[in-house]
C-alpha cells in the first residue's frame, strides 16, 4: 500500500485518479477546500485534508508520511503558474533529511506540444506552448530535475467520459437543438483519451518510481472535431447542425486558454504503452460509454 496525496482530487481528472488509486490499494489524502469537498472524498474512499493551493505550508506538512504526490490541481486564475510554483516550492522544503525520493506524477497537457499538424508529437518533441499554459513547462522541469524528487510529467490527450468531459458543450447543444460549435476549424485533430484510461495511466506511473521523465498520455492520435461533433449531433440531437466558431470570437468571449482546443495535434503514447504496458480499453471515442 502506498500513501499518495492527492491536490485536485474532487477535479474531473482528480476525482478519477482518487477513485482508481484507491481500488487498487492504496491509501489516499486528499486536499479539500470545504465541507462539501470533504463529503465527496470521504465518498470516493479518501481522508480530507483541508487547505488551499495558495497556502501550501499549511498542509505540506503531511508529505512527510506520503509516498507519493499527484499533481492535478490549477486556480485557472492569471496567477496559476505563480500559485503552482508556490507549491512545488513548498513540497520541495519538506524533503530535507528524507531518505528516499519522494514520487510526484505531475500533470503537464497536449497543449504543451503547440500546433503539430501532420506531425506526431512524442516524449521527444519540443515543447511549442500556448501562452496561458508556458509557465508550465518550467515547473516541470524543475521537478525532472531535482535530485529529491523522482518525477513523472504526465500530458493528457483531450479528456473525455459518459458525462462529456471535452465532448460536454457538444453533447449539451445537440440535446438542445442549439447548432454545435467547432472552434476554430472542422479539420483541427484532438488526440484522446477517456477519463477512466487516463486515471490508470496515473496509478501506473505512481506505482512506478523508477519511470521518470515525460509521458504522453492518449488513445486516439488525432481525432477531427468536425467528425467529432457531426457524431455526437446525430446520435444526441434534435435536428442539431455543426458550425464553426473563430478562435478570435472564442478567446474574446473565454480568454487565452480558449485558444487550446483549437490546435490542430496529434500525440502518441508510445511510452506509457511500452514502459508501463498501458493498454487503453476505450480506444476509439465511437465505442465509449459516451454513445450508450
Amino acid at each position: 500500500m502506498t500513501n499518495v496525496l492527492v491536490l485536485g482530487a474532487t477535479g474531473f481528472i482528480g476525482s478519477a485518479v482518487t477513485r482508481e488509486l484507491i481500488a487498487h490499494g492504496h491509501r489516499v489524502t486528499a486536499l479539500s477546500r470545504s465541507s462539501a469537498s470533504d463529503e465527496k472524498l470521504k465518498a470516493l474512499g479518501a481522508a480530507p485534508l483541508r487547505g488551499d493551493l495558495r497556502n501550501p505550508e499549511m498542509w505540506c506538512t503531511v508529505i512527510g508520511e506520503c509516498d507519493a504526490v499527484v499533481q492535478a490541481a490549477a486556480t485557472f486564475s492569471d496567477d496559476m503558474g505563480d500559485v503552482d510554483e508556490g507549491v512545488l516550492s513548498a513540497i520541495e522544503a519538506t524533503l530535507d533529511g528524507r531518505r528516499e525520493r519522494l514520487r510526484v506524477v505531475y500533470t503537464g497537457g497536449c497543449w504543451l506540444y503547440g500546433k503539430t499538424g501532420d506531425e506526431v508529437a512524442d516524449e521527444n518533441s519540443r515543447f511549442n506552448p500556448i501562452r496561458s499554459f508556458a509557465w508550465m513547462v518550467g515547473n516541470a522541469r524543475r521537478l525532472v530535475e531535482s535530485e529529491r524528487i523522482s518525477a513523472a510529467i504526465i500530458h493528457p490527450g483531450m479528456v473525455y467520459d459518459a458525462d462529456g468531459g471535452v465532448f460536454e458543450d457538444y453533447i449539451e447543444a445537440a440535446k438542445n437543438g442549439r447548432p454545435v460549435e467547432v472552434w476554430g476549424a472542422f479539420d483541427t485533430r484532438w488526440p484522446l483519451v477517456h477519463r477512466d484510461d487516463l486515471a490508470r495511466a496515473y496509478r501506473l506511473l505512481v506505482e512506478a518510481p523508477e519511470a521518470e521523465g515525460h509521458f504522453n498520455a492518449s488513445a486516439e492520435t488525432g481525432v477531427r472535431t468536425g467528425e467529432i461533433a457531426a457524431d455526437i449531433a446525430r446520435h444526441f440531437g434534435r435536428g442539431s447542425e455543426v458550425e464553426i466558431v473563430s478562435v478570435d470570437e472564442v478567446v474574446g468571449r473565454y480568454g487565452d486558454w480558449a485558444e487550446g482546443p483549437t490546435l490542430d495535434q496529434q500525440m502518441s503514447s508510445n511510452r506509457l504503452r511500452d514502459e508501463l504496458n498501458w493498454r487503453p480499453k476505450h480506444g476509439s471515442y465511437k465505442g465509449s460509454d459516451v454513445f450508450r
